[in-house]
């Protein structure tokens, strides 16, 4: 049709135009002509697809065609381009698990159509294949398996669960020839009554565990103030027995103390009888103070009171003990035979004995 009306305008034109003019025209027609139909003649297959061919004499051919530019027949034949990359698709479904709990549940998988076997794919399903297949296989897949898990194996178990999953889509995909590259568990809830109760479960574990602890402080306590009460009366018992025992080592020790002391006292008498005044002289100092502050009125004798210091006798005295110490015996006088205290206490009491015979 578009070319009589390009052969009728050459006619008018060659009437009544230059000679040649209908010529021209005549061969731009055809080169247009043959532009279009190479055209229509060739096609362009995208990166990441794939075409197949049908035509009006033979139907859908068996031959697929990559990436690239390629021939056909116009009008007789023509292309069917198909995606083989990977598309996500997110497929939600309840279901119900082995104790029979709801469980909402969400499935993204990565699916393409097998590129090997695209005119058996759309003789069977057509473009839209994965809105024909995905949505009921998915859904008879988790309903089966999950199906086959507690509520609370699909909590602790997720990883064996979702591997199963796709194990199960994969094989139940290829039979439509698609192939899933991943299929992913992307959600996974319980209703509202079953979390409630996981909730309460839940508390009162840490409730029984916190009891469980206390109980524990309460016996390490106790064991505690055991301990501590056993050793306070061990301490009190070493702090008894060493008091003890230190009250008798010094009791011993101020006895022997005084022993030495009346030892050394009698040596001093020995060596030097005026030691035996100045204590005498101590002595009246003494007695004089205290009859002085007294208020009384005290008539006494002055021998008696040891404060008849310019009397002769004073000095008798003196030399009578000096003539007394000089009769100890020698053990007496060095401590370096001084065997044991008994001893000592003995020498005590026969210098004793001796100094009032004598005195007398």
């Amino acid at each position: 049709m578009a070319q009589s009306k390009l052969n009728d305008l050459a006619g008018k034109l060659g009437k009544g135009g230059p000679p040649g003019l209908g010529i021209g025209l005549k061969v731009l027609a055809a080169v247009g002509a043959a532009a279009y139909g190479v055209s229509q003649s060739l096609y362009t297959v995208e990166g990441g697809h794939r075409a197949i061919i049908f035509s009006r004499l033979g139907g859908i051919q068996s031959d697929i065609y990559s990436e690239g530019l390629h021939a056909r027949i116009p009008w007789f034949q023509y292309p069917i381009i198909y995606d083989i990359r990977s598309r996500p698709r997110k497929i939600s479904s309840p279901t119900g698990s082995k104790d029979l709990q709801m469980i909402n549940i969400s499935l993204r998988v990565l699916s393409r159509p097998d590129s090997l076997n695209l005119p058996f794919l759309h003789k069977q399903l057509g473009v839209d294949y994965d809105e024909k297949v995905l949505p009921s296989i998915c859904n008879e897949v988790l309903k089966s398996v999950i199906a086959k898990f507690n509520a609370s194996q699909l909590i602790t178990q997720r990883q064996q669960v979702s591997l199963l999953i796709r194990k199960e889509l994969v094989e139940r995909a290829r039979d439509f020839n698609i192939i899933l590259d991943d299929v992913s568990l992307t959600e996974l809830s319980f209703g509202k009554e079953y979390t409630a109760a996981i909730e309460a479960k839940q508390v009162a574990q840490q409730e029984a565990q916190r009891a469980v602890f206390f109980v524990e402080r309460a016996k390490q306590e106790k064991q505690q103030k055991i301990v501590q009460a056993e050793g306070e009366a061990e301490a009190a018992k070493m702090i008894s027995f060493y008091k003890t025992h230190t009250q008798e080592f010094l009791s011993q020790l101020s006895e022997k103390l005084r022993l030495f002391m009346s030892f050394f006292e009698g040596l001093a008498v020995k060596q030097n009888p005026a030691y035996l005044k100045l204590r005498k002289l101590r002595a009246a100092q003494s007695i004089a103070r205290t009859i002085a502050s007294s208020q009384n009125k005290v008539y006494l004798s002055a021998d008696s009171l040891m404060l008849n210091i310019q009397d002769s006798s004073f000095d008798d005295m003196t030399e009578k003990v000096y003539k007394i110490g000089t009769g100890l015996p020698k053990n007496w006088l060095d401590p370096r035979k001084m065997v044991s205290e008994s001893e000592a206490k003995n020498n005590v009491g026969n210098v004793a004995s001796n100094m009032a015979d004598r005195m007398m």
